[in-house]
């Protein structure tokens, strides 16, 4: 038995470590697209992926996905459990993964842990809004073992049964992609629709948010296609960089689609073409060459931008196109394997139909993508029909909209529309308050009190609002956050492509106080500053003795 590589072991600790960053990426990016009120909930669900999926994989994940076949190909024997004996260790008393890659073993599961969490957490961006927290954690825990166990034995294990027909998947388009993908058909057939769905949709709260996790996941695809080869050498770098350049040309082919569908080239729509672009050469990148990746990645970032439909021909409420995207984009690269397969890049892979190798791999990859999906899907849907009989797996409807405070209490975010207006000056620190005007109006005396709707764009510095309303003569403002109905509701763009008609448009609300005599010029100022006189009240009042 020869002893560990360190390059090798280095590099794969490294891999381990780029994959686990992508689960708080995915959660970024995620994060991002749903409504305010849903934000901690959907960082919640991904992050416990990480506590859940890492113990279920020590302790029974590995060894059914890597332990000795049971002798059917399935699924390996339980001798790995707790991994509390990885066997009798051969002189000179070291494990490793066998004698070809000299890494630790115990390196190659912590590895292939990161694939565990972050596969199951693809599911979220469908459902979001829709997860009860603990039946999510159940699910998380039965089908990390009952379902991606046995598919990574399939393909990833020399005896899988997949693996000895001639299947490849190099780092998971079968794997991850597509058995989230799968999982995610049956688990929103079990959760349903969001109330009122197609017809309104949840306009992102952070779109730089988004981008941010989108970073973290291109960055961390790296180890995640680099990493499988388990060894620091030219394979990893031609994996490396078919991971690249398959993202660069999905982006800008999804950029150029959005173009000629949508009239505008986004930035969510970059970080969507260039995700599926990275899911797609997934299960390709350490067996075809550079060129092929960036053919791979053009067919991606065209069939997965088409793809946004699929959901609305299926009638399911995939709010965050994960079918497009993962689903679509891993079936897709395990197809094109068959095509663009080159065992002058890797010679432990086959030669697919436009490098001469005829059709066979490509019916290979054909066998795999439609076992691992109806495996997925049925046994997916058996758990999650199970988890919400047993506990509950969808949240009831009242609390679709504010997850964040029926599960967890709190807010994300604590800035509303007035609070967040600018204002001129340096931050400083307050030193004592600065004694109070006396009114204008004596106490008993009756004034105005007008109300106006203002746009927060006119209205943007705080600062000035408030000087030329004192100036006009008010003798107090107050500033609150409003919604006015419209006559032809306004049409807002969502991410990639969607549009939501808004038939309630944000404003301003401006309260002002002001005595009879000053009536005239505070409405000149509101009207300066685009208040409409039919959206505008004055009313009288009098003030209260103190």
């Amino acid at each position: 038995m020869s002893a560990p590589n360190a390059g090798d072991t280095a590099w794969v600790l490294v891999c381990a470590g780029l994959v686990l960053f992508m689960t708080p990426g995915l959660a970024a990016f995620y994060g991002g697209m749903v409504r305010t009120r849903n934000v901690l909930a959907m960082l919640q669900q991904n992050m416990i992926a990480l506590g859940v999926v890492s113990l279920t994989w020590v302790l029974v994940g590995y060894t059914i996905a890597f332990g000795d076949d049971a002798g059917s190909g399935l699924f390996g024997n339980l001798e790995l459990f707790g991994l509390t004996d990885l066997k009798v260790p051969p002189a000179p008393n070291l494990h490793v993964v066998d004698g070809r890659i000299t890494i630790p073993t115990l390196a190659f599961v912590l590895f292939q842990m990161m694939f565990a969490v972050i596969t199951p957490a693809l599911v979220t961006g469908a459902t979001a809004g829709r997860l009860r927290f603990g039946g999510w954690v159940l699910f998380l825990a039965v089908w990390s073992i009952v379902v991606y166990a046995p598919i990574a034995h399939w393909l990833w294990h020399p005896g899988g049964w997949l693996a000895k027909f001639g299947t490849q998947d190099w780092a998971g388009g079968l794997v991850v992609h597509a058995s989230a993908g799968a999982a995610v058909l049956a688990v929103l057939l079990v959760v349903g629709r969001r109330r009122n769905w197609p017809h309104t949709a949840a306009p992102p709260n952070s779109i730089p948010l988004t981008i941010v996790g989108a970073g973290i996941l291109w960055f961390g695809w790296f180890g995640f296609n680099g990493g499988d080869g388990l060894q620091a050498n030219g394979l990893a770098a031609q994996a490396v960089l078919n991971t690249h350049l398959a993202a660069a040309a999905a982006m800008l082919v999804w950029l150029a689609l959005e173009r000629v569908t949508d009239g505008h080239s986004t930035v969510v729509g970059a970080v969507s073409g260039a995700v599926a672009g990275l899911a797609t050469v997934t299960p390709t990148a350490g067996y075809v060459n550079a060129a092929s990746a960036v053919a791979i990645g053009a067919l991606a970032g065209l069939v997965c931008h088409f793809a946004l439909k699929l959901k609305y021909l299926l009638r399911l409420d995939d709010a965050l196109d994960v079918l497009a995207v993962h689903f679509v984009g891993g079936m897709l690269g395990t197809l094109l394997l068959g095509l663009f397969g080159n065992r002058g890049v890797n010679p432990l892979g086959a030669d697919g139909l436009f490098l001469g190798g005829g059709g066979g791999l490509l019916w290979r990859q054909f066998v795999g993508v439609v076992s691992v999906v109806a495996f997925s899907f049925v046994l997916t849907w058996l758990i999650a029909a199970g988890v919400q009989a047993l506990i509950g797996l969808r949240v009831p409807p009242a609390d679709q909209e504010r997850l964040d405070q029926a599960q967890q209490g709190a807010d994300a975010y604590h800035l509303g529309g007035v609070t967040s207006l600018t204002a001129p000056g340096a931050p400083r620190r307050r030193t004592a308050a600065a004694p109070a005007g006396e009114p204008s109006v004596p106490p008993g005396q009756r004034v105005r009190v007008v109300t106006a709707l203002l746009e927060p764009d006119p209205a943007a510095n705080s600062a000035d609002l408030r000087d030329a309303l004192l100036r006009a003569g008010a003798i107090s403002v107050i500033v609150s956050d409003a919604a006015v109905a419209t006559t032809t509701p306004q049409a807002s763009l969502l991410p990639r492509g969607y549009w939501q008609d808004q038939p309630l448009a944000a404003r301003l609300r401006v309260t002002v106080l002001v005595g009879a005599d000053g009536v005239g010029a505070v409405l000149d100022e509101l009207d300066r500053m685009g208040a409409r006189r039919s959206d505008t009240f004055v009313q009288e009042a009098e003030r209260v003795q103190s």
